[in-house]
């Protein structure tokens, strides 16, 4: 295992980090707004609980994004969790939309939440937040949103690790143990 020297050599810090980073998995989601700015959608895996009580969630988003000053501006955004089965729809909103039309929301099933952000009805988990704070870190934005509305279904969560998707499967548990 290399140590990263991140004075000695940042080009090679960053191709060693973007490699290591490569290895994690992360979930697929769609973060979307809706408002007075505007509608947007923009793929994100940077998405994490902040806290439970108060309910709170992080995303971290890209500053060249248009969604970025969407959701600062709408003062809102819904975080959709992919299931297994929406690579596609993941593909979509990354800019990548294949046949479709990119970042197209009139393809699938969205219903508006109460904060007016859409919501997709077929997803593994939604998160409906307000902003409570920004900041921004290197190239991104961190958005923390108190979550006012969340459901779950059963349905297994699409994965990204190795620059795949991936479906997780709980490990079989040792009858021995």
């Amino acid at each position: 295992m290399t140590a990263l020297r991140i004075q000695e050599q940042p080009d090679e810090v960053t191709a060693e980090f973007v490699a290591a980073m490569a290895g994690a998995a992360t979930q697929v989601t769609i973060v979307s707004t809706n408002g007075p700015a505007g509608k947007f959608g923009v793929t994100v895996s940077a998405f994490s609980s902040v806290s439970a009580e108060p309910p709170m969630v992080l995303v971290c988003i890209n500053r060249r994004s248009p969604a970025v000053e969407g959701i600062e501006a709408n003062g809102g955004f819904c975080v959709n969790i992919l299931g297994e089965d929406q690579s596609d729809l993941a593909n979509c909103f990354a800019g990548r939309p294949g046949s479709r039309t990119p970042y197209e929301f009139v393809a699938d099933d969205w219903d508006m939440s109460g904060a007016g952000c859409p919501k997709l009805r077929s997803a593994s988990a939604i998160f409906d937040c307000t902003i409570e704070s920004s900041y921004d870190a290197g190239t991104h934005r961190i958005f923390v949103g108190k979550v006012f509305e969340a459901r779950s279904s059963a349905q297994p969560s699409l994965a990204f690790s190795r620059r795949a998707y991936q479906v997780l499967s709980p490990l079989e548990r040792n009858s021995a143990a």
